[in-house]
């Protein structure tokens, strides 16, 4: 009987998670909208009822209940559950929310993560390829050397966390933060998170995935109604996740705290700020900080706690 009690227990925290994340999304997108109009010296959505607040809603209702076009020459299939599992995989990835009273946290929250980061990339790529579609599948195949390679400094920064407190558990975060937020005590590794985060999820500067210019809107061109909403409700779930891991990460961690979730949302708010104020970066360039900057910061903070940890251990 105790077993079902926590196994109900722990769908309902799920449930109520997820749910919790989209209406999240829904309303990121209106600060996005809002924050980029004043950024331009307008006004943003401000139609729909009060001061434009409803307006996610509406363009939910509007996206959802278009007739969604699919290219006569497509692999139908793949076309249509790639937008699917992208959301699937970015909600997924919430799981790993470390909750204190332990219905969903787990101790491999960090492997969890990054497996499902991993995943994500596919369904970008099989986006782009099963189009057909020239434009889809160049935005596609750039996507996904982004995503790899900023994926690597990612895995390494946490690595380094991980040697220091011997966790893959998101809770240690929150008990080795209890005096000095990480914040202060690795600066550039922050930096370097949050660019590499903002790489990850295929935003400004490093929107190649969507590089309008050259490529037509990029891996979604071929997108219409639903298939293309699903695609931007993982982007802006991804961005929350990546919110809330810096906040745990770097931020103090202490989710039972309403200063967490207003560290989250001042995060959120970087994201589109930088949106609104900087230009694309050349690919070259984007690569070029990847694996030149990047890497031997991460691999250099790696090296350190290594030192560190053997210090603490032989005193």
């Amino acid at each position: 009987m105790v077993v079902w009690v926590e196994l109900i227990s722990t769908i309902v925290g799920m449930i109520f998670l997820v749910v919790c994340v989209l209406i999240g999304v829904a309303f990121l997108t209106l600060l996005e909208r809002k924050v980029l109009g004043y950024i331009q010296i307008r006004k943003g959505p401000n139609k729909v009822g009060f001061v434009g607040l409803p307006q996610p809603f509406a363009d939910a209702i509007k996206l959802f209940t278009k007739e969604s076009t699919t290219p006569i020459m497509s692999n139908f299939f793949l076309y249509y559950f790639s937008p699917v599992i992208s959301l699937f995989l970015a909600l997924l990835g919430w799981m790993v929310f470390p909750f204190v009273t332990m219905l969903i946290s787990f101790n491999l929250g960090l492997l969890f993560f990054l497996a499902c980061t991993s995943m994500g990339v596919y369904t970008v790529m099989i986006a782009g390829w099963s189009s057909n579609s020239n434009y889809a599948l160049l935005g596609g195949l750039r996507a996904v050397a982004q995503t790899i390679s900023y994926e690597v400094s990612l895995a390494l920064i946490l690595l380094s966390f991980v040697f220091l407190f011997d966790s893959y558990c998101l809770m240690s975060f929150m008990s080795y933060q209890n005096y000095i937020w990480f914040m202060f005590i690795s600066f550039p590794l922050m930096l370097a998170w949050f660019s590499s985060c903002l790489g990850e999820t295929n935003r400004t500067p490093f929107d190649f995935a969507e590089g309008e210019s050259e490529l037509v809107s990029g891996f979604n061109v071929e997108y219409s109604g639903g298939g293309f909403a699903l695609i931007f409700l993982a982007e802006y779930a991804s961005i929350l996740f990546m919110s809330m891991l810096f906040s745990v990460m770097f931020l103090g961690g202490d989710v039972m705290s309403l200063k967490f979730f207003f560290l989250l949302v001042i995060l959120s708010f970087f994201f589109i700020w930088v949106r609104g104020t900087l230009p694309r970066f050349r690919y070259d360039k984007l690569m070029y900080l990847a694996w030149k900057s990047y890497l031997p910061l991460s691999l250099n903070f790696l090296l350190f706690y290594l030192g560190l940890k053997v210090i603490l251990i032989s005193l």
